[in-house]
């Protein structure tokens, strides 16, 4: 059976939840016995491996922007895949949607994973929400099989519109330290930093996380990872913030993001908008003790497994309170790695997935 995988960036994973999952999934795939064609943008790997573990590699390019990137890379792979003559065409994103009528005249089986409500990022212009509203409308009109990462999603889509999906959340990955002389480089030491893990954006709250870490008195660090793509005053902003604790790595996504975020004193997850979050689920299978944004996209995932803040006083406090006790952030960390392993199973995700790619190759 040959699978088309669309709309991310590429692989191997170098953004998002997407690209990890995309990554995942393909793989996975291959192993058994599937034949997948994975589209990614050009400019994002210069390398331009033919395959990676197995899975079809093909690169095509896109229109830089922050509107047209997604939306013309997509609609490049997606007449692409058509002569490839998959089986099933995996589509990411429901701002995708629209570019899946060709597909759907041709008879091809089309699944969608459609994120999260991608309507309520503040990056987004009036435009740019009313148009995702559209795409969750088209999304149920013209895919075969809609996915979703989260089980608040799901009762989203039922609720509006009528629509029943399938709940695949995304896997964890458990990592143990394995090289500490990693955090040298970073002029980083083990257990001395709280650590943000994170594209750099408004709605994941780093500028809170900040306002909180620097009325709290004591000499571990903050650490963010990550950046925007694209020209942001918001990020800006945050890097002219002057506090010798708070640092600020740049993107990273080598096994060198992994050692930093398992040898943290602490993991602070910003995240408001979104499903199942993939950098709250590394930090899940890292171990490590993790204080949320309270939403209820992270009390899904976290459950009584983390702490919770409200607010910039209410974070500072919660701060605090694991600096003084670190009895509970021992505990904390073997509660939410049970919690992992039972429910975020790389494993069990791409099983899922299998299962819906033979529904409809039976159909």
């Amino acid at each position: 059976m040959k699978i088309a995988i669309v709309g991310t960036r590429g692989i191997p994973a170098r953004y998002g939840g997407f690209e990890a999952c995309a990554e995942k999934l393909s793989i996975g795939l291959v192993k058994k016995g599937y034949k997948v064609y994975v589209f990614c943008r050009k400019y994002l790997y210069p390398e331009r491996l033919k395959e990676y573990k197995g899975v079809n590699l093909i690169y095509l390019p896109s229109l830089k922007g922050k509107f047209t990137d997604t939306f013309s890379h997509t609609f490049l792979s997606i007449i692409f895949s058509l002569f490839k003559n998959p089986d099933i065409i995996f589509v990411f994103n429901s701002a995708n949607s629209p570019l899946c009528i060709l597909p759907k005249i041709l008879r091809k089986k089309i699944v969608i994973n459609v994120d999260g409500l991608e309507w309520k990022r503040k990056k987004w212009n009036w435009f740019g929400k009313i148009y995702y509203k559209f795409c969750e409308f088209f999304s149920c009109f013209i895919s075969d099989e809609i996915i979703t990462d989260s089980k608040i999603i799901q009762n989203y889509y039922k609720i509006k519109f009528g629509k029943q999906t399938t709940y695949i959340p995304y896997g964890a990955d458990f990592f143990i330290s394995k090289n500490k002389d990693v955090l040298e480089k970073y002029g980083l030491k083990e257990y001395q930093y709280f650590f943000n893990g994170s594209r750099i954006e408004p709605e994941n709250n780093q500028d809170l996380i900040i306002k909180a870490f620097s009325l709290v008195k004591t000499e571990k660090n903050m650490v963010f990872v990550g950046k925007t793509y694209y020209r942001s005053k918001y990020f800006e902003k945050l890097k002219k913030i002057k506090d010798e604790r708070i640092k600020f790595l740049g993107p990273i996504y080598s096994s060198d993001y992994d050692e930093i975020m398992a040898t943290c004193y602490a993991y602070i997850h910003g995240n408001e908008v979104g499903g199942t979050n993939p950098a709250l689920l590394k930090a899940m299978g890292s171990r490590r003790c993790i204080l949320a944004i309270d939403v209820p996209f992270n009390r899904e995932v976290l459950d009584d497994c983390g702490i919770y803040f409200k607010d910039v006083n209410d974070l500072k406090e919660k701060i605090e309170f694991l600096i003084k006790n670190q009895e509970i952030v021992k505990e904390l960390e073997e509660k939410v790695k049970k919690r992992a392993e039972k429910l975020y199973r790389w494993e069990n995700v791409i099983d899922d997935y299998e299962r819906i790619l033979l529904k409809w190759a039976k159909k």
